[in-house]
């Protein structure tokens, strides 16, 4: 019997913000436009949501004023993207961005149980491709915390690209952001 072809569409992000503004998505949905794919987002277990809370309010010290931590908040990524990590650390406040969602952040982290291998390949590769220059994983599979740096082409990558330095940081550890290198934040305080 012949297999028929299933044919998807890829959706552009002005597409996706169209739905969201005539309702067909409600603020909560749990859904992100991530390389042109509609994702439903890993629901929220409680270690989940504490580390989410963790990571927030360790960044909030380290990066302090002229600085806005977002937690899952959007950021127009590209054409076809539009992710909501578990949190990003952009310059200015919420202020800046009542026009339109942060484009460029000086940190992205993303919270991993179950979604520790899209969070590595999908979203890494999405994350490189547009050129965040750090991007970490609070792994709490593994209680460790992954550190994503130097973006660039790699055509065997899910989108294209990655990044080539990967460092795997033990709770005594302590890292700095690279917006921020004078600063320092020990990984303990990024996990629940």
């Amino acid at each position: 019997m012949p297999r028929a072809e299933v044919k998807t569409h890829r959706w552009r992000r002005v597409e996706y913000e169209r739905l969201i503004e005539t309702g067909f998505f409600q603020p909560g949905d749990p859904v992100e436009l991530v390389g042109g794919q509609l994702i439903v987002a890993e629901p929220q277990g409680s270690q989940h949501f504490a580390a989410i809370q963790a990571a927030e309010e360790a960044l909030r010290s380290a990066f302090g004023p002229g600085w806005q931590v977002r937690g899952q908040g959007p950021l127009a990524v590209d054409e076809e993207s539009l992710p909501e990590p578990d949190v990003a650390v952009v310059p200015g406040s919420f202020r800046d961005y009542m026009g339109e969602h942060p484009s460029r952040p000086a940190l992205v982290v993303e919270v991993s149980e179950s979604s520790l291998a899209f969070d590595r390949e999908h979203k890494g590769s999405l994350y490189a491709r547009a050129g965040f220059a750090d991007y970490w994983i609070v792994n709490l599979v593994d209680r460790v915390l992954e550190v994503y740096r130097e973006p660039g082409p790699d055509p065997a990558a899910s989108l294209g690209w990655r990044y080539w330095s990967v460092m795997v940081l033990g709770r005594e550890a302590s890292v700095s952001p690279l917006a921020l290198p004078s600063s320092r934040i020990r990984v303990v305080e990024l996990l629940p």
